[in-house]
């Protein structure tokens, strides 16, 4: 069963600084595509950031440039480096896993961390 457990989230002003962390269990992170995705209050669930097993990235326009994602093989853990945050960034944020068909597949999701930038 894989779990997904987020930490990071919290209040900061426009311009400040925020790092998610997702605590991967069930699944190598390394061996399958992890992202982060956000949910503004209202809005669809859209993507922000994904890394594949070869270490390649892709972001969501909106955040290119100011947002980081990484991975940790040692821990296996993701991050997300978010800089320059903008009251716009307000959303829950959702650590997703996408597990290769080789592991059995599926998609799961963490509970979601609530990230929060006031002007």
């Amino acid at each position: 069963q894989v779990q997904l457990v987020e930490s990071g989230g919290g209040l900061v002003q426009a311009g400040g600084s925020l790092r998610l962390s997702c605590e991967v269990s069930g699944a190598i992170a390394s061996r399958n595509t992890m992202g982060w995705y956000r949910q503004p209050p209202g809005k669809e669930r859209e993507l922000v950031a994904r890394i594949f097993r070869n270490g390649t990235t892709n972001y969501g326009d909106s955040v290119r440039d100011r947002f980081t994602i990484s991975r940790d093989n040692a821990k296996n853990t993701v991050s997300l480096q978010m800089d320059s945050l903008k009251p716009e960034d307000t959303a829950v944020y959702y650590c997703n896993a996408h597990i290769n068909i080789i592991y059995g597949g599926g998609r799961y999701w963490g509970q979601g961390t609530q990230v929060t930038v006031s002007s």
